[in-house]
């Protein structure tokens, strides 16, 4: 994989008595515009699968191998989401403050008592139940794809097919009016796109978008004031958590969570599993002579595309990680791109196969905070890859694709494509 020409090189002590040079930066979001760096998380997983990186804010433990981002997982006690974030930056406290009332910066107790709230809405039951309506949104997509396609002769695929599904779907769940859907798109775009000049360039900016998400989560709520109803909108009106409801700013952030991490993780899958099948059309080959390979091929796109490239964590005590002394509050983050493509779990894990079984990637997570929507974003990746299989012979790239610069989110901005009908 192509690195970064603007990366520098950094020089480390990653034991006592011994410092490691790496010849990339992996912080630096612009080294991920030209894709991840596969080629230094492979060195790093061999030679120093514990590695600090300096950054701005001080820098951080990176974790690249399966087993450990297992372990770092499973013991939120040592492994604290909530006393800095999952993201790199620290925070002022009053940031901090609002951003631990999202689910994700949560520890247990606190995290368990909100995700039970919603987590009946993502079972696998009602997933299941929510297939018909997912394959009669993916056909609508596809129907107006096709048209818009033999008019212009290409098409953006992330705008035109990968964003759609998702953003549908989630704005279903959640009771979002079909007029007002637009703006779940443009939110999540500056909530996540926040090292993207495109999308936004300072704090304030992240802030504001946070703020016009909260303000559009109240007006909802207030609309639907004493109604009950099975969205999540009313569910979360309705829910208590010890016998008290949820403040305005609980309720807000849960909003914020839903709309935002329910439908941008899942369009970067299923733009990213369309790119790894237009570089390996003998996939897609087969994919077309069955569909059923989609029950192995939903698990292998999520593997290979792995959405959110990093969690953090802070250290609550003093700890080591295979010899690394790491002290009392000194961050650490999870690679999953580079435990997705671990030696010592995959057999040639850097071969795209649908077919791949067992396949124990780490893309959902694992442990307290394994993805709650992770039901629902596989059925969306399934059902998309066998409609597009049956319609088109083929799906070609038809120009460049753009990335999002994002250290934290493989995204893509741009992907150009040609349909050809079946």
């Amino acid at each position: 994989m192509a690195e970064s020409a603007a990366a520098t090189a950094a020089t480390t002590t990653t034991a006592p008595g011994k410092s490691y040079k790496l010849d990339v930066d992996v912080f630096s979001p612009d080294t991920y515009l030209a894709g991840v760096p596969h080629e230094s998380w492979q060195k790093l997983r061999a030679e120093c699968p514990v590695y600090f990186q300096d950054e701005p804010h001080g820098g951080y433990w990176a974790i690249t191998r399966h087993e450990d981002v297992v372990r770092i997982s499973k013991d939120p006690g040592t492994f604290s989401s909530w006393r800095g974030g999952t993201n790199i930056e620290d925070y002022e406290q009053q940031d901090l403050d609002n951003i631990r009332m999202l689910m994700v910066n949560m520890d247990p107790p606190q995290h368990r008592k909100f995700r039970n709230l919603v987590r009946t809405g993502f079972t696998p039951r009602m997933v299941r139940a929510m297939e018909p309506k997912v394959r009669e949104r993916v056909n609508a997509i596809l129907v107006r794809a096709t048209a818009l396609a033999a008019e212009k002769g290409t098409i953006d695929f992330v705008r035109e097919v990968a964003a759609k599904l998702p953003l549908q779907v989630i704005a279903d769940l959640i009771g979002v009016p079909q007029e007002d859907r637009g703006m779940l798109f443009d939110w999540s775009n500056r909530l996540i796109g926040f090292d993207d000049p495109e999308f936004q360039t300072t704090i304030e900016d992240a802030r504001m978008a946070a703020m016009e998400v909260w303000m559009y989560a109240n007006t909802l709520a207030e609309s639907r004031a004493g109604e009950r109803g099975d969205d999540l909108v009313r569910v979360l009106m309705n829910a208590e958590i010890d016998g008290e409801k949820l403040t305005e700013m609980e309720f807000d952030s849960f909003f914020l969570l839903l709309a935002v991490a329910g439908n941008e993780t899942t369009r970067n899958a299923i733009s990213g599993g369309m790119l790894a099948l237009l570089d390996n059309p003998d996939q897609y080959a087969k994919l077309r002579e069955d569909p059923d390979l989609m029950t192995t091929g939903t698990e292998e796109i999520v593997r290979w595309v792995t959405p959110v490239m990093y969690f953090r964590r802070t250290a609550t005590r003093d700890v080591e990680i295979r010899g690394q002394l790491i002290k009392e509050n000194e961050k650490i983050c999870m690679i999953y791109p580079s435990a997705n493509r671990d030696e010592a779990i995959f057999d040639d894990p850097f071969t795209f196969d649908l077919a791949r079984s067992p396949n124990d990637h780490l893309a959902f997570g694992v442990g307290e905070h394994f993805c709650l929507g992770a039901s629902l974003a596989r059925l969306e990746i399934k059902v998309m890859f066998e409609e597009l299989a049956k319609r088109y012979k083929s799906v070609e790239l038809a120009g460049d694709v753009r990335r999002l610069r994002s250290n934290f989110i493989n995204g893509y901005k741009e992907i150009p494509v040609r349909l050809v009908p079946a």
